[in-house]
């Protein structure tokens, strides 16, 4: 355990000195007594994806108990569009291994996500975090294995351009201060992040790097460790929150939008993914992949063209999945291949210990860095509901598992180390390999054909799956990208319709 608190952010893993999986009621009561605590303020995620704030000032250690044992009402109807409203009161239940010392009130403040159950006491079915609960539950069950993940958060700030350590267009990436404008509010992002729970691995600037009409927008990225998939989803929600309530006290405009103008950087959620069993990874053995890790591939290559009804829901999703540029389109994976849709990146595998060959005065040793080893989903953006998508690519993955044909799919579908798919002289690869759908509709079609793969053992319901077709057909998107890159200002005013989307 003690490695688990050493040099954690997290002030209340600090203080009660115990990992927040372990956080109890009685744990929490004794940090708002013994911190000065004034508020307690649930949050939990709409349909919109946009974190909800319920507040609540504290009268006594009993009202404290009360709270946290009971929840509270709230108006589902309001939150959900497919709740209707003679039977929308939901209730909101503390998830207490959330728990996390608000940054931005003034009065000491405590803050915990919420789960939905609805008037008989049993977990609201159409909830996205339920059904992404629902789906780790059986993917545990029927693989024996447990899924991590972890998001990639890509984002643009845009403020007021500035004329000095001007950074050439679509050059950004990996720039330090004074040409990255904003190193000091990621790192800030990143500080708060870490004090509410978020396993953060790292954050830099990002390619996308532009100025238009007065103002720069300035793309980076914050990216996390490999989590339970679970609890990879909160921290995600968790983090667009903070980033955004920064960047307003910071007087900037922040977006998770997939694409802001054409021929600039995209902005996605790359999700990587990573399979265990009795806490050791399923993912290499003796350096190379195991036939476990291929089935979750094909897993994804069967379920590729209907992913992105969850990972790409808005017809700006769809500018940024264009062919021929950086983000995939074709259904195949390879190794450290950035035009696959899904990466195997480098993995650690050679027996070097390059930390002694650059350091001299290190002895050389071997390390096992096998656990660190993931496969990543290129695919998804930030408009996507963080819930919904990891619920999906876990079903995906269970799906490889599933289906006997696996290692042949995952065999087909493999392009070699260094084929840029979107070159003209791989036109014929390219041809060889189904697409991504190229539209909401289109996303939605693919939905209707592969509607088992995620209502399979009741993890998506039928109704939720019939909901977000009618939802993503209604986008009445079919030729919209065509027209909008051929629009420039409609395109402009589509963005900023929806600039503070997901």
């Amino acid at each position: 355990m003690k490695s688990q608190i050493s040099m954690n952010p997290n002030l209340l893993v600090q203080f009660l000195q115990k990992p927040a999986s372990e956080f109890t009621r009685s744990d929490i009561v004794r940090y708002c007594e013994e911190n000065g605590v004034e508020f307690i303020n649930f949050h939990y995620c709409g349909w919109d994806g946009h974190l909800k704030t319920l507040n609540f000032v504290i009268h006594s250690a009993e009202h404290l108990e009360n709270i946290l044992a009971a929840g509270e009402r709230v108006d589902g109807s309001s939150l959900f569009p497919f709740v209707e409203a003679g039977k929308s009161d939901l209730y909101v239940i503390p998830k207490y291994r959330t728990a996390f010392r608000n940054p931005f009130t003034e009065v000491p403040t405590v803050d915990i996500l919420c789960s939905f159950y609805n008037r008989d006491g049993e977990p609201f079915e159409s909830s996205p975090e339920y059904i992404l609960r629902k789906a780790s539950k059986v993917f545990k069950e029927t693989t024996g294995m447990s899924m991590e993940t972890m998001g990639e958060l890509e984002y643009y700030i845009v403020a007021e351009e500035e004329e000095l350590f001007k950074v050439a267009d679509q050059k950004g990436y990996h720039e330090s201060a004074p040409f990255n404008k904003f190193t000091e509010f990621r790192t800030e992002a990143m500080r708060l992040i870490a004090q509410a729970g978020g396993q953060i691995k790292y954050g830099h600037s990002e390619v996308g790097n532009f100025t238009q009409d007065g103002k720069i927008y300035e793309q980076n990225e914050i990216e996390f460790l490999p989590v339970d998939i679970e609890e990879a989803a909160d921290q995600l929600v968790i983090a667009k929150w903070m980033m955004r309530q920064l960047a307003y006290e910071y007087g900037v405009s922040l977006t998770f939008a997939p694409k802001i103008t054409p021929g600039k950087a995209g902005s996605g959620m790359h999700v990587h993914c990573k399979f265990s069993k009795d806490g050791k990874s399923m993912m290499t053995r003796n350096g190379e992949l195991t036939d476990e890790c291929k089935k979750a591939i094909a897993g994804y290559m069967l379920a590729g063209t209907s992913l992105p009804a969850f990972g790409n829901p808005h017809p700006l999703s769809f500018m940024r999945l264009v062919p021929h540029q950086e983000a995939p389109t074709s259904l195949c994976w390879s190794f450290s291949n950035r035009s696959a849709l899904v990466r195997v990146p480098l993995g650690w595998t050679g027996k070097t210990d390059m930390a002694a060959n650059c350091n001299p005065l290190e002895q050389a040793t071997e390390t096992d860095f096998s656990a660190k080893a993931t496969f990543e989903w290129r695919a998804s953006d930030g408009f996507a509901d963080t819930y919904l998508l990891m619920a999906a690519l876990c079903c995906a993955a269970r799906h490889g598992f599933e289906n006997p044909d696996a290692l042949a799919v995952a065999e087909k579908t493999y392009v070699g180390l260094g084929v840029n798919i979107h070159d003209a002289s791989n036109k014929a690869v390219q041809e060889a390999l189904e697409q991504l759908p190229a539209s909401c509709v289109g996303a939605a079609a693919e939905l209707a054909k592969d509607r088992d793969i995620y209502t399979s053992k009741n993890v998506f319901s039928d109704n939720i799956v019939d909901f977000y077709i009618k939802y993503l057909k209604d986008f009445d998107d079919e030729v919209l990208r065509d027209q909008l890159t051929a629009d420039p200002e409609r395109l402009a005013k589509l963005v900023a319709d929806n600039i503070d989307r997901g």
